[in-house]
């Protein structure tokens, strides 16, 4: 992959560091903490930052590794900090201290670095705050919330010069660094397409009232840096996914993964010259936003990504992948899953096997004890080039125009989209989804200035590339 060195233009006109100064963010001081340095036979102590779903295997994978402690739990709802908090005391034999408020818990000097597994409006403040607070971070993908927060998040890193990982595992796996490494090698040739395939089968989520706020759950840290609404079941765990003030739906849940290993895969280190996403919310009626069926078109000039998200059963893009990469070059294929990698000829013959396990935490431990930013397997900077594509695809799709399924091959532009939509009304069809009068939402092409991550007068584009911040958590322009 591209080193750091070759990426010094792009840090230093995108992600130069903002005006030296003191501010205060909700009673957090911006002035440099110094960094404890975490010797070679010393532990790492860490404190997991939202606990339900994703945080209880941030919990089991750090307990995993001898030199890291789980030192604190942080959530805002307790009735999901009680297993944690029991599994590191009985793995451990310490009980790790139980914070609500994130702004208490990074007040403890002793802590090295936290690890946030929060929904993904949370996830950039959170690593922000830490990292002003002299503390590095581990945050869970999709980096953040929008595109704005996200390159305050590599600001901040760049300025305290603290470390800040993306929780991208397949980075880190053998098997996905050796046949990325065969990729670049030019073993098979240039790459015409690369695919990312995310089919993942997810029913309704129905409809819910807005409700009282269950006990033992401050809505308000919660909330955080989202407007302010009433409480919803399916707006809280998990479902937050499918609402826009929280989540950006399954192209930023587990599309991400793809479309990291897609722009990793053809060597990548800025944004797409044009974006365009068409989809829809397809076979059911229910509180969900975002897309369960959505086909996106990345342009670079000279290669493409086209990703495609599938919520509604499907059979496997061919010759075996659910979730997972293709990458279609002049003297073969690379096909990267979730089992393993292989590389196959024109004629589907296979040309090699790639294998092999790797741990991202322990990356991100190493790290934290190096204090080397290039030993970071998805440094920050990494992960907001990846993220943004999420970010891009969706406000396309947002600022869409509702059309009928002849006029969505138009909208994609290439041949591959082209394929991409037959492949995908057949889908529908499949599932009963009458495409001749079903509406389809035709993004609208858009192209991103990678010096500003501006869309340039487009008022409506800019301002999906942030949001309106709720007091007091405000990511701020200066960090």
């Amino acid at each position: 992959m591209t080193q750091f060195s070759r990426r010094e233009f792009l840090e230093q006109s995108l992600f130069a560091a903002a005006a030296a100064g003191v501010s205060l963010k909700a009673g957090l001081s911006a002035a440099a903490e110094p960094v404890r340095r975490v010797g070679a036979n010393e532990r790492v102590r860490v404190a997991v930052v939202g606990v339900h779903g994703q945080g209880s295997v941030h919990v089991g994978r750090w307990l995993s590794l001898g030199d890291v402690e789980i030192a604190a739990i942080c959530d805002p709802d307790e009735s999901v900090v009680g297993a944690p908090i029991k599994k590191v005391e009985d793995k451990s034999g310490k009980k790790p201290v139980h914070y609500k408020d994130l702004r208490k818990l990074l007040e403890d000097k002793s802590i090295d670095a936290i690890s946030v597994a929060t929904p993904n409006h949370w996830h950039c403040l959170a690593g922000i705050w830490a990292m002003q607070a002299g503390k590095d971070a581990y945050v869970e993908k999709p980096l953040g919330h929008n595109l704005f927060e996200c390159r305050k998040l590599v600001e901040t890193s760049r300025k305290y010069e603290r470390m800040c990982q993306m929780g991208n595992y397949p980075r880190s796996l053998q098997q996905s660094r050796d046949a990325i490494k065969f990729l670049h090698e030019g073993k098979l040739g240039k790459i015409k397409v690369a695919r990312g395939i995310c089919y993942n089968k997810r029913g309704s989520i129905g409809k819910k009232p807005d409700g009282p706020v269950p006990a033992g759950v401050d809505y308000d840290l919660w909330l955080g840096p989202a407007p302010e609404r009433p409480f919803n079941p399916n707006r809280f765990h998990y479902n937050w996914h499918w609402n826009w003030d929280f989540g950006g739906g399954e192209i930023a849940n587990n599309g991400i993964y793809q479309l990291d290993t897609c722009r990793w895969g053809i060597n990548k280190d800025t944004h797409p010259t044009t974006v365009v996403s068409v989809g829809g919310r397809y076979g059911y009626e229910d509180d969900g936003q975002t897309p369960n069926t959505q086909v996106t078109v990345f342009e670079y000039g000279d290669v493409q990504i086209v990703h495609e998200v599938r919520g509604l059963p499907t059979e496997k893009f061919p010759p075996d992948v659910l979730m997972g990469n293709v990458f279609e070059c002049e003297k073969g294929k690379l096909v990267m899953g979730i089992s393993g990698s292989a590389a196959y000829a024109p004629d589907g013959q296979l040309i090699q096997r790639f294998a092999g396990p790797g741990d991202h935490f322990r990356n991100f431990a190493d790290a934290v004890k190096s204090r080397k930013r290039g030993d970071l397997n998805s440094e920050v900077l990494e992960g907001h080039l990846s993220t943004a594509l999420c970010h891009l695809a969706n406000i396309s799709y947002r600022l869409g125009a509702t059309k009928p399924a002849g006029e969505v091959a138009k909208g994609l532009r290439t041949d591959a989209g082209h394929e991409a939509a037959d492949r995908t009304f057949a889908h529908l069809k499949e599932n009963s989804v009458d495409v001749d009068k079903a509406e389809f939402r035709v993004g609208k092409a858009i192209s991103v200035d990678p010096k500003t991550e501006r869309f340039g007068d487009d008022a409506a584009a800019n301002a999906l590339a942030t949001r309106e911040y709720r007091k007091p958590y405000v990511v701020p322009e200066n960090v």
